[in-house]
């Protein structure tokens, strides 16, 4: 069948609210033209990120009744841990209360002045903890990945002949750990392979690195395996989500993507020395072992959520569907990372306004020129998330892709709304000449795209 079918009904639902051209204009001047400071009730369709924006089922809504909230060694807690155990292999499991929790507890016990973490591709606030703590965040994307129109199978890969140069130029000793993000959210959603998180893991093990997964979507890009990767289409998504946990030492993973709920986090870990550290680090800053600075119900959420995530039939549902956005857009004749990544369409944002110039941030002013056609948020990934300052010349120096990135919620949209989003990127493509490039007004030293003001050029 040609139709998307969703493998759910609608049980409840929220009412969204329509606003005029002029209310958005002036919603987005006093938002100093970033969409983060842009209030939700005032956004049509929310494509600012798939983060913590799922809808939960009525198995996670029944679990969260269920919770147990006490403060040691809740029952909640141990279901939660056994489910984690089970789907990763991993023995020890502490929660947190999202991603970024378990990536500062990493980093603050492995990073450090001198030290180089490289990855395929870091995302936002990876980065910034690992820079945070005085190391250095190092990306290795393979060559494919870096152009928008090739289409390959497995763009996100990391170029591991350029992790072994880094690493003898360097010495192991100065690299306390290899991330590998899952997919590859930086470099346009795009999967990894099986074969290359093996070929990374052998070249860890002859210099004696420890190997870590920022895993946010692990069920999305196991899927992607079983797509795409030969020898792997009879196996089942659970067999090939082991596989690619049994690869690693360790993982940092937002429950608020592939958990499918508004909040949570997970630190894995097979080293007993550093789980005993994390731990220690954990009751300091997040909480008990037993609940990371989450409540009981969260937990039970959690639990139902990860083992929901690997239903196959969902999964083919949420990738076909995302698939059938950037065939709309391509179909316009709009510009994009291809082929579609897992959670995301990623516009070109320098093919749709290549009258603009990288210091000009042609992504944002993608961004804000949909919200004030159509009310719809995407983010910028470009030089505003990754843009930083030459020291020596004060230049600003640019990623090499500027991007609009499109992140679909989980069970959140129906088809409607997706051709509502086709319909108006069009429109905006009709008449990107009027797009008027952004001036940087105000931003802090790290993650400002969060909270950086702009005005119009």
């Amino acid at each position: 069948m040609k139709t998307i079918i969703e493998p759910f009904r609608i049980k409840m639902v929220e009412p969204l609210r329509l606003t005029t051209r002029a209310e958005r204009e002036a919603i987005l001047r006093s938002a100093y033209f970033n969409p983060f400071l842009i209030p939700a009730e005032a956004v049509l369709i929310d494509l600012l990120t798939d983060s913590g924006t799922a809808a939960m089922s009525s198995e996670q809504w029944a679990g969260m009744l269920r919770g147990d909230e006490s403060y040691a060694g809740a029952r909640s807690w141990y279901r939660f841990e056994a489910v984690m155990k089970e789907i990763t292999g991993m023995p020890h499991v502490l929660p947190t209360h999202q991603g970024r929790a378990s990536e500062r507890i990493l980093f603050e016990l492995l990073g450090g002045p001198g030290k180089i973490v490289p990855s395929n591709s870091h995302f936002d606030t990876t980065r910034a903890n690992i820079e945070h703590s005085g190391a250095e965040a190092v990306d290795l994307l393979c060559e494919e990945g870096k152009k928008p129109r090739l289409r390959r199978p497995f763009k996100g890969n990391m170029d591991v002949a350029r992790l072994e140069e880094l690493i003898q130029k360097v010495g192991p000793e100065r690299i306390p750990v290899v991330m590998m993000t899952v997919t590859n959210n930086t470099g346009g959603g795009q999967p990894v392979s099986l074969a290359n998180l093996r070929a990374v893991r052998q070249v860890c093990d002859r210099y004696g690195i420890p190997l870590f997964l920022d895993a946010c979507r692990f069920a999305e890009n196991a899927y992607f395996i079983k797509l795409r990767e030969e020898g792997q289409q009879h196996r089942s998504v659970r067999d090939i989500v082991r596989d690619m946990f049994a690869l690693a030492d360790g993982a940092t993973i937002s429950a608020k993507k592939d958990g499918l709920v508004n909040i949570g986090g997970v630190l894995l870990m097979r080293d007993d020395q550093l789980a005993q550290r994390a731990n220690n680090l954990l009751i300091l800053t997040e909480g008990f072992i037993t609940y990371g600075g989450l409540a009981g119900r969260d937990l039970e959420a959690m639990a139902q959520g990860f083992q929901e995530v690997l239903d196959e039939d969902y999964l083919q549902y949420r990738i076909r569907s995302v698939e059938y956005l950037g065939e709309g857009l391509l179909h316009a004749g709009v510009r994009i990372v291809e082929p579609p990544g897992g959670h995301a369409i990623y516009i070109d944002a320098a093919d749709f306004c290549e009258h603009l110039t990288p210091d000009e941030f042609p992504g944002q002013a993608l961004v804000c020129a949909l919200y004030r056609h159509a009310g719809i948020r995407g983010v910028e990934i470009g030089s505003v998330m990754f843009g930083r300052q030459d020291p020596a010349t004060g230049r600003m120096i640019h990623p090499p892709m500027q991007l609009v990135r499109l992140a679909i919620p989980r069970r959140v949209y129906t088809q409607s709304h997706i051709d509502y989003v086709i319909e108006a990127v069009a429109e905006v493509y009709a008449d990107r000449s009027s797009i008027r490039g952004l001036r940087l007004i105000d931003a802090p030293p790290l993650l400002r795209h969060f909270t950086a003001r702009f005005e119009e050029i």
